[in-house]
């Protein structure tokens, strides 16, 4: 992920100015490189030692995203909107 673009989440997702690390911002950039591994296994379909990171990774933003609902509900439906995750 480009520098710009992981700055550009960081300031659409962030709760106040010095935010780096909140749940929003987390599951912003995770979306994100989720979203460019996906592209990278659909032109190599043989890489299987990326597929474990790539599995991390979704297991990462699937806690945070239930951490975010058990505490903020409103939060959390504002994220998965403004990221497209479920329907």
């Amino acid at each position: 992920m480009e520098k710009e673009r992981k700055t550009e989440l960081i300031k659409q997702f962030a709760t106040n100015a010095s935010d780096v690390g909140s749940p929003e911002v987390q599951i912003a950039v995770l979306t994100e490189r989720i979203r460019e591994l996906t592209e990278h296994f659909a032109r190599h379909p043989k890489d299987t030692h990326s597929k474990r990171g790539f599995m991390v990774l979704i297991g990462r933003r699937k806690r945070l995203l239930g951490y975010l609902r058990r505490i903020d509900y409103g939060r959390y439906r504002k994220v998965i909107e403004a990221l497209g995750l479920r329907k």
